[in-house]
């Protein structure tokens, strides 16, 4: 939790009053590069998504502003940190590659040969 730093700002978009006086809005900020409660190989991980949420310098910046109060949205922004993790924790399957059925074969190579006829009929005519 030390780790994390979290910052109120006015949230964006319309909502009168509310929305322009008070911050409710959390801006959460986790430093992947430098965290200590991170395994290395988690670390990579992560750093190796390329997820617009990560900036150059390895921060992961979480933006919550969803709700009307503060403490919700800080709740939320603590919650989508944590599916994060625990998405990027999860392994991922192997892609088993599939094989091209047999009508997909035969309709590529039907059009392959209309097109060779197609462009043997722009040869030379012979005369006889």
């Amino acid at each position: 939790m030390s780790e994390i730093d979290m910052t109120a700002v006015r949230a964006q978009g319309a909502g009168g009053q509310n929305v322009n006086k008070v911050a409710t809005a959390i801006h959460l900020r986790f430093d992947i590069r430098n965290s200590t409660a991170l395994s290395r190989t988690l670390k990579s991980k992560l750093l190796a998504t390329n997820d617009r949420r990560i900036n150059a310098e390895g921060v992961l910046v979480i933006k919550s502003q969803q709700y009307r109060s503060q403490e919700r949205n800080r709740q939320d922004a603590l919650q989508r940190l944590a599916d994060f993790l625990r998405a990027s924790m999860k392994k991922r399957k192997p892609r088993i590659p599939t094989r091209l059925g047999k009508t997909v074969k035969q309709k590529r190579l039907d059009a392959k040969g209309r097109r060779s006829a197609i462009k043997k009929a722009r040869g030379k005519v012979m005369d006889d």
